[in-house]
């Protein structure tokens, strides 16, 4: 199956539905295994990527991501571009229900033009690769001031067979109250939706913004890779 059936028969009612209540969604089998080993094994193509960053050296974490450039691979950018649409309800939603005015174009080629018109024309895909003792400290890929409020995570590696420790973890920081942690550890081909920076929560006197961060635990064994797909683009 390729990536766009896979992305078109997920249930997308129910992903909409989790996204909505928890800031997060898990679907699963939408790379298969194949794609991964792939995707891992060009990690060293230097021609695929514009950027590489060494996260120690910015006290990020222990490990390392590169963006890749435009174009980008055709999985990849299918995946972006089929994924996207999904989630403009949800995002759209949001802002609804927030009272903000923003609402988000119905296709990534139309969130690409507000990017650019905002002087955001890098791509923001990457590849992560963490090591024994790797780790992501907790933060928001935002990059600029145009940016759509999910964004995607793909799991390359088998949690408990390739490596140990790596939880994927999401902090909610709840208004005048104490932060919430999330800990997450999908499987090998399976994709996390999860909020870019807040969602919204519905409370006594309506709903109120809470402010979300993610990041990496350390990882025990081995190596973990995961393709990261964020919809905006960059400044730099």
């Amino acid at each position: 199956m390729d990536v766009t059936t896979s992305v078109q028969t997920a249930d997308w009612m129910a992903v909409r539905e989790q996204l909505n209540n928890t800031g997060y969604a898990i679907v699963p089998n939408v790379l298969d295994a194949a794609l991964c080993e792939e995707l891992i094994q060009q990690y060293d193509a230097p021609l695929r990527y514009r950027k590489t960053v060494v996260m120690e050296r910015y006290r990020f974490g222990l490990g390392e991501y590169k963006y890749f450039q435009y174009p980008l691979p055709e999985p990849i950018q299918q995946l972006r571009e089929t994924i996207y649409p999904q989630l403009v309800p949800v995002a759209d939603g949001w802002m609804k229900v927030l009272h903000q005015e923003k609402r988000f174009p119905s296709t990534l080629i139309g969130l690409q033009q507000q990017c650019h018109a905002s002087g955001q024309d890098k791509p923001t895909v990457l590849i992560l690769k963490y090591g024994k003792s790797g780790y992501n400290t907790l933060h928001q890929d935002l990059y600029g001031d145009v940016f759509f409020p999910t964004q995607a995570v793909f799991f390359l590696n088998e949690p408990g067979i390739d490596y140990t420790g790596g939880e994927f973890v999401l902090l909610q920081q709840v208004p005048r109250a104490q932060s919430k942690a999330i800990v997450l550890q999908p499987q090998k081909g399976d994709m996390l939706l999860f909020t870019t920076s807040f969602r919204p929560v519905r409370g006594s006197k309506g709903y109120y913004r809470v402010n979300m961060k993610h990041g990496v635990s350390e990882v025990h064994h081995g190596t973990r890779h995961t393709l990261g797909i964020i919809f905006h683009d960059a400044v730099s």
